[in-house]
């Protein structure tokens, strides 16, 4: 829907993704769209290169989110929140559905 806008489908599933969930990884993004993971590690390194994300480390891991400093975040987190209305209702709910931590052990369902 905004790969034009964008210039590819990758850039637009991790800004979407992003915004939906605030920070996320490589492999989380390709993982979730059923993607490989070379496109989406390029346009996360685009991305950061822009100053749009950052980047932190955690163990071997590297954790991306919408840089603070950016000048247009608010503009742009507008814009994808309102785009994020668009799409299928299913793929939103798996969007805004995080689950960070494995289930406890014996937790009834």
């Amino acid at each position: 829907m905004l790969e034009s806008i964008f210039g590819s489908l990758s850039c637009e599933r991790a800004l979407i993704f992003l915004a939906a969930r605030d920070e996320g990884y490589a492999r989380e993004i390709a993982s979730f769209y059923a993607t490989s993971l070379a496109p989406v590690q390029k346009q996360l390194d685009k991305l950061e290169a822009g100053g749009v994300l950052v980047s932190k480390t955690i163990g071997r891991t590297r954790l991306y989110q919408f840089n603070p400093r950016y000048p247009l975040l608010a503009e742009l987190r507008a814009f994808l929140d309102k785009s994020l209305t668009f799409y299928d209702h299913e793929l939103q709910d798996r969007l805004l559905l995080v689950r960070r931590r494995p289930r406890r052990r014996a937790k009834p369902l």
